[in-house]
Order: structure tokens, then sequence, then C-alpha cells
């Protein structure tokens, strides 16, 4: 009897078998099928402009009429001449440094707090992550007139008995006197009140990858410290920390990647600045492009700022893939 149910239980598994495999090859088809139109939409807008822009920076195209001929590398050699595209690598070296550092040591700030699972955490998570909804454009106007000399946060310090109140986006002030090819190389004082609004708007997002970080450490792993003795600040810097590599890698390439791009903000809030001191690569490119309509230099402009995020990320995608591949 017992030979029975197991031949017929090998009967059924032998019909059972041929009908998956049809129908996962079935799935698998329909799912290249829905990935083509992504596919053929990502070639033609973004490989294939990528692909132009790059073909156009090598190009005489310098005016509304259409010129093709290839001109070797000057365009390049021509914005890297250039005091204002000069000026943006030094303000860029500035503005990611400063931004990331500013940015990370805040969203880790406010992920440690809101980890102390206080009364009405989701209110206080969605005040810091509020910011991130704001578009770009509208924190600059906003901080543009918070800063503004003579109004906003100046008048509170005026209220506290400071008359020697800062000029923030309108100083040409550039600390300290450093020269570096045709430009002072110091630090634009006008960048200060850029990046109080970029690191405004971006610390929501991480302290969202921070807190995410935190709730994902075990809890097995924080009391074994606690019974060996470890306090908040050891806490903090041998267990913590080294937990939330991981996000601090991701946070810092996207936080990279972003301020590379960044324009909406700056567009709204100051433009280039008096003398550049606010000015980045992607404002250059737009004045370039479609103010001074020199087609190709923006071109060059927009290929070395691709060129400059591919570095910062190809390295973080490569170590992503060989990871998945190990596990």
């Amino acid at each position: 009897m017992k030979q029975t149910r197991e031949g017929m239980d090998a009967s059924a598994a032998a019909v059972t078998v041929p009908n998956r495999r049809p129908r996962i090859r079935t799935e698998k088809v329909w799912a290249m099928v829905t990935l083509i139109p992504s596919i053929i939409l990502l070639g033609v807008f973004v490989y294939y402009f990528i692909f132009w822009t790059g073909y156009v920076s090598f190009t005489k195209w310098h005016s509304f009429i259409q010129n093709m001929h290839l001109n070797g590398f000057q365009n390049y050699v021509d914005i890297f001449k250039s005091f204002r595209f000069q000026s943006d690598l030094r303000n860029m070296v500035y503005f990611t440094a400063f931004f990331m550092i500013g940015t990370l040591v805040l969203g880790l700030f406010l992920a440690l707090l809101v980890d102390q699972h206080i009364k009405a955490e989701g209110f206080f998570r969605s005040v810091f992550l509020y910011p991130m909804a704001i578009s770009a454009a509208a924190t600059g106007v906003i901080w543009s007139w918070l800063l503004n000399p003579n109004t906003g946060l100046n008048l509170i310090l005026h209220a506290f008995g400071l008359h020697n109140v800062p000029k923030w986006y309108l100083s040409t002030r550039i600390l300290p006197h450093l020269h570096i090819a045709s430009i002072n190389g110091g630090i634009p004082l006008a960048m200060f009140a850029v990046l109080i609004a970029s690191i405004w708007q971006w610390s929501g997002f991480a302290m969202a990858l921070y807190l995410a970080g935190l709730r994902a450490i075990p809890e097995e792993i924080k009391e074994s410290a606690r019974i060996d003795g470890a306090r908040s600040i050891r806490m903090f810097w041998s267990i913590l920390l080294p937990q939330l590599r991981p996000i601090t890698t991701t946070a810092v390439v996207m936080l990279m990647a972003s301020s590379l791009k960044v324009f909406d903000l700056l567009y709204a809030m100051t433009g280039p600045g008096a003398n550049f001191v606010t000015d980045l690569p992607a404002l250059n490119m737009f004045d370039t492009t479609f103010k001074g309509n020199q087609f190709a230099q923006g071109a060059a402009i927009a290929t070395v700022l691709l060129v400059l995020v591919l570095i910062f990320i190809v390295p973080y995608l490569i170590g992503t893939l060989r990871k998945e591949d190990s596990k």
C-alpha cells in the first residue's frame, strides 16, 4: 500500500514539474518584454544625449548656427583657462567638503536623538524630513530672504546687540589669501550662506538613512556592549559608528553626486555672486550654453561634470556589485 502511495506521489510530481517550467519561462519572457521600453527610453534620453553632449564638446558650435566641425580639445583648454571655471572648481571643492561633513554630522546627530524612542517620534521625523519635500528653488528663495543682510537673521543678531553682522551671500571676502592659478584659492565667505541652505535641506535625508541603520543593529550587540561596561561615548565610537559604515558610504556617494550637480538652489538664492564667489560648474554650464550660446563650451563643462561624478560613483558601484557576487 505504501509503495502504491509513493508511486502515486512520484507520478503526480512527474506530472506537475513539466508544467512549472513553461510557466517560469513565460514570466521571464514577460519581465523582459516589460523592461524593453524602459531600456529604449534610457538609451535614447540618457545615454544617447550623453554621447551627443560629449561629441558637441569637441566641435566649433559657438552660436545659434550649428557648426559641427571638430575643434579637438580646444573647448576644454578654454574653459580651464577661464577665470570663472577656475573659480567654479575652487568653490566646488569647498562646497562639496563642507556640505558632506555638515550634512552627515547633523543627520547622524538627529538620528541618534530620534533613536532614543522619544514621544511623538513620528512628528519629529516628519519635521526633519520636510525640507526634502520642498523644491530646491523654493529653498533658495526662502534662505535668500532669511540671510538677506538687511532683514531675516541679521535682525535677530541686531536685537542681541550685535552690530557687526555678516553680509552672508553678498560678502566678497575670500579667506585666507591664497593664489592658485589666476584666482584666490581661499574659502569664499558667501559660500557658507549656500551651505547653510543646502545642509538644512539634505540633513533630513541623512537622518533617515542613519536612523534606518541604527534600527537595523541587533539589540544583542548593544546589550553585550553594555554588559561589558561600554558607556555612551564608547558605545558610539566602538559599536554604532562601525556598524553604520555602509550607510555612511552610501550617503557620501549620494551627497557628493548631489553637490556636484547643484544648480536650482544656487540659481534661486545667489546666482554666480560677485566675482563668482558662489558660482558652481552647473550654473556656469547653464549660463554658457543658454545665455552665451557657447554650446560647445557648455557641453565641455557638462562633460567635465559627468567625469567628476563618475569618478566617485563607479568605484561605489563596482564595490556594491562585488559584495553582491560574494554573497
